[in-house]
């Protein structure tokens, strides 16, 4: 049995006061979220969320207009030294130097902004999970269009998001993977899919990783078997409250680990399984929002499945920023 040891944070990552002044060097004076992957050489890939620049209002998000609001951006970071914090060595530029938004909105759509919810590198091949936001709602609520996969194969530089690599929301708002983690497991790539929100269960798919744009390839997980082309056939493999999930296999103790939010418990909580099918274990608190008030997110760093130690990001609404933290685990 895995248990958390402890739990510290370790430092800024962006924002004014960051270890990184995000701010000055890249514009981002405040953002959200730090979705991370390993880029295949040796450097970690860094998505926030809506992000703003000079004209943030200085508590939580916003403005949408003079706000220089950009509705994601990605960083790169090299060093694997997590001691002092996430060092972020550059980012997808603008002419200027500051950040640009990476995968922009659809105008054909009614839609509030584009979300990252994970990334990972395949043979150099860039992909990246995201939300189509229609509009938010009270308390990690809030309603998509679709879930999409959107594709780099530039190194970050340019993405795609094909039509094709979408999973359309129903009227009923309830397409169970509207937010997903990815998890690499042989030749195939996992999704552990949500609703849109923070409250749902999380299901399993599965892909070959040469059909990863290809959403009529996947098989979804019904408890007992691999069912193709029928996401709704999936039963929960971890009951929610799930929201931002994270997943990542640690060598350490051979055993699979999620962080995700629980917004009942209002913490940051670990879950293993020796298989992604599961059985999962319940969510032990990392994080509390006793502690830290208006945390979200929860997301691994690729060191963390190498030893006893993971970190990880966490947003705080206020300030609106993202931090590195690091826990202790022990089994």
């Amino acid at each position: 049995m895995i248990r958390v040891a402890g739990t510290e944070l370790v430092a800024q990552i962006t924002g004014r006061e960051s270890v990184n002044g995000t701010a000055e060097r890249y514009g981002i004076h405040a953002t959200d979220l730090g979705v991370m992957w390993d880029d295949g050489d040796g450097r970690t890939f860094v998505v926030f969320g809506d992000t703003y620049g000079a004209g943030w209002c200085g508590e939580g998000a916003g403005p949408s207009e003079g706000g220089d609001w950009r509705c994601n951006v990605l960083a790169v970071a090299a060093d694997r030294d997590l001691d002092s914090g996430l060092r972020i060595e550059s980012v997808i530029a603008r002419d200027d130097g500051t950040a640009r938004q990476i995968l922009d909105r659809d105008p054909r759509r009614d839609e509030e902004t584009v979300i990252p919810c994970s990334g990972v590198a395949i043979d150099g091949t860039h992909y990246l999970h995201y939300m189509s936001v229609r509009n938010w709602g009270a308390r990690g609520k809030w309603v998509t269009n679709y879930a999409g996969i959107a594709v780099s194969r530039d190194g970050g530089h340019t993405w795609d998001k094909p039509e094709r690599a979408r999973w359309i929301n129903r009227a009923e708002r309830d397409h169970p993977f509207q937010m997903a983690a990815f998890a690499r497991a042989e030749d195939h790539l996992h999704l552990l899919g949500t609703p849109n929100g923070r409250w749902g269960d999380a299901r399993l798919a599965r892909v070959s990783t040469s059909d990863i744009l290809e959403p009529r390839a996947y098989e979804y997980w019904t408890g007992a078997r691999w069912r193709p082309r029928d996401e709704f056939a999936a039963t929960p493999v971890m009951r929610g409250p799930v929201g931002e999930l994270s997943v990542l296999y640690n060598i350490h103790f051979g055993q699979w680990l999620a962080v995700h939010l629980d917004e009942a418990r209002a913490a940051i909580v670990l879950r293993t399984a020796e298989h992604l099918t599961g059985p999962w274990t319940d969510g032990q608190a990392l994080a509390t929002a006793g502690r830290y008030p208006g945390l979200y997110g929860g997301f691994l760093h690729p060191a963390s499945a190498d030893g006893p130690v993971i970190h990880y990001t966490m947003s705080r609404w206020s300030p609106y920023n993202v931090y590195l933290m690091r826990s202790e685990l022990t089994g």
